[in-house]
């Protein structure tokens, strides 16, 4: 850039603390990419050298970082709004990544508008929400929830496979006042695939509007348990996240009593002994038992467990060659066809309410489009896809 002297006048160099270059990268997960992206950053970390406003500019983008980050004393201490549960607590643990904290941001963001929008239209508090006490006892507790789902004991038998059993739990959550969102990656953003390592979902309590989130990056088959283990959630009302390694609990009173009440809620306890004596001879006794609950041979094997059928030790072993044999399978039809899939990334119920305010005129377009992420002429055929008709 020439100034008026016809001399080219050097780019504006920022000073900033390259503490926080340094945990801007470290906390992004991206150090691999960083680098080869900026090959001056370890130069900005040393303090060696400054990035010019637009370098900066880049490297937030690319971090996932705030730009007014860059510009504090210190790297902030980010809080997390909800408890953030971890099955092993001896493991290595540096910080929750921006992909999990933004996600829960976006998320509380919906729930607050879906709160304000049904206490406006005169809803009543949801009887359910935080009707449970942590000593209640837990098979009392999974029938009530099966009660108010309006789910038969055995629910899940009738279901021509554990697939559809899962989509029907997430129908029956939603026709309660529950929002349900199953998504893999940050909003809409394919480039930010989310880590079922750091956790496989997260509930956000509320009386008005529960939402429930599960990490569809994760096997489908975790997914079933995930889901059960955060709609006790809501019966406890503790909001949470957590990683449920090897679906196992973290150790805490209400990580335990939600596993608990979620595997009975799946596979009753009764039910299931009355089955194992007949087939935990043969030779796939969970995929048995997996046909005749209607359930994921994981949750069979991890109630198997629970029940001290088999060992902590045969579990793992049988749920990293669950895991693997999966990993193998085509995915699922929904996951090609986009208008689809934004039925999970959203939650019908979510989308259902933004479209009926926006045809009402209590919500603006472009609030609607900040909402949902979704713009323009995709958030129209969307809305058609609902069957709630042309917007315009």
């Amino acid at each position: 850039m020439k100034g008026g002297n016809g001399i080219m006048a050097k780019a504006l160099r920022i000073d900033v603390n390259s503490s926080i270059i340094q945990w801007a990268v470290e906390r992004s997960g991206r150090a691999f990419i960083i680098e080869k992206k900026f090959p001056k950053i370890h130069e900005w970390i040393k303090g060696e050298s400054m990035p010019t406003l637009r370098q900066l500019e880049d490297l937030a983008k690319a971090t996932y970082t705030p730009l007014g980050y860059f510009f504090l004393p210190e790297p902030p201490i980010e809080q997390f709004p909800i408890p953030y549960f971890r099955t092993d607590k001896d493991q290595p643990f540096h910080s929750l990544s921006p992909d999990l904290i933004q996600t829960v941001q976006i998320m509380q963001r919906r729930q607050n508008w879906m709160r304000d929008y049904l206490v406006d239209l005169g809803h009543e508090p949801l009887p359910y929400v935080n009707s449970a006490k942590i000593t209640d006892d837990p098979i009392l507790v999974a029938q009530d929830i099966r009660k108010t789902l309006g789910l038969e004991g055995g629910w899940a038998a009738i279901q021509p496979n554990w697939t559809k059993a899962l989509r029907n739990l997430q129908m029956n959550m939603e026709n309660i006042g529950i929002i349900v969102v199953v998504n893999s990656i940050v909003g809409n953003n394919t480039h930010r695939k989310l880590n079922p390592a750091e956790f496989r979902g997260f509930v956000l309590v509320d009386e008005y509007a529960p939402l429930v989130f599960v990490n569809g990056a994760d096997g489908k088959a975790a997914q079933m348990f995930t889901l059960a283990h955060e709609l006790v959630h809501i019966w406890f009302g503790v909001s949470a996240a957590f990683d449920l390694r090897e679906l196992q609990p973290a150790n805490d009173k209400i990580e335990l009593i939600c596993n608990k009440v979620a595997a009975e809620f799946l596979v009753s306890k009764h039910e299931f002994k009355e089955i194992w004596s007949e087939v935990s001879n043969t030779s796939e006794p969970f995929q048995k038992l997996a046909r005749q609950f209607k359930v994921s041979e994981l949750v069979v094997a991890r109630r198997a467990l629970d029940l001290n059928y088999i060992t902590k030790e045969s579990f793992i072993e049988f749920y990293n060659y669950y895991l693997a044999r999966e990993r193998n399978k085509i995915k699922n039809d929904d996951e090609g066809n986009f208008y689809a899939t934004q039925n999970l990334r959203i939650g019908r119920r979510f989308a259902e309410a933004i479209i009926t305010a926006v045809r009402e005129e209590k919500l603006l377009y472009h609030e609607a489009y900040q909402l949902t992420g979704l713009y323009g002429d995709t958030f129209e055929r969307y809305a058609e896809m609902l069957g709630l008709g042309n917007l315009i």
